[in-house]
């Protein structure tokens, strides 16, 4: 009875690490799709907040601001330059800690509206000294 009782434990000790085993493998093989759609929920978001932060600006304008875009960072809002950072190199300390696209769209129309008045004026003066 001893040894019957032994051959059940290890029977079960058995089976229960070839079922965890299985399982283990059997969920390795399931796509990790709650932390892509996150992601791709995060994207969609912040493309809406942006297009509605430069809702108010014209075709002009948001052409002038693309265009100032592609040649500060080609379009990157990880782009580093010494103390200048993003898709509009706008001063790191500009940025108040937050990095992100939301925000650079935000401070850079401020910084722009405040310094030149219009996306257009600051490629004129791009075009003339290279900078904004």
């Amino acid at each position: 009875m001893k040894n019957f009782k032994l051959k059940s434990i290890l029977l079960l000790v058995a089976l229960g690490c070839v079922l965890g085993l299985v399982a283990n493998v059997a969920t390795s093989f399931v796509p990790q799709t709650s932390v892509t759609a996150e992601a791709a929920t995060k994207k969609v978001s912040q493309a809406k907040q942006i297009k509605k932060i430069n809702a108010h600006l014209s075709k002009k304008q948001k052409a002038a601001k693309k265009w100032i875009a592609y040649r500060e960072s080609g379009y990157s809002y990880t782009a580093r330059n010494g103390r200048c950072y993003g898709r509009y190199q706008l001063l790191i300390s500009y940025l108040h800690g937050n990095l992100s696209p939301v925000n650079q769209e935000k401070r850079a129309n401020s910084y722009v509206a405040g310094r030149y008045g219009s996306w257009t004026n600051a490629k004129k003066f791009w075009q003339h000294h290279h900078w904004y």
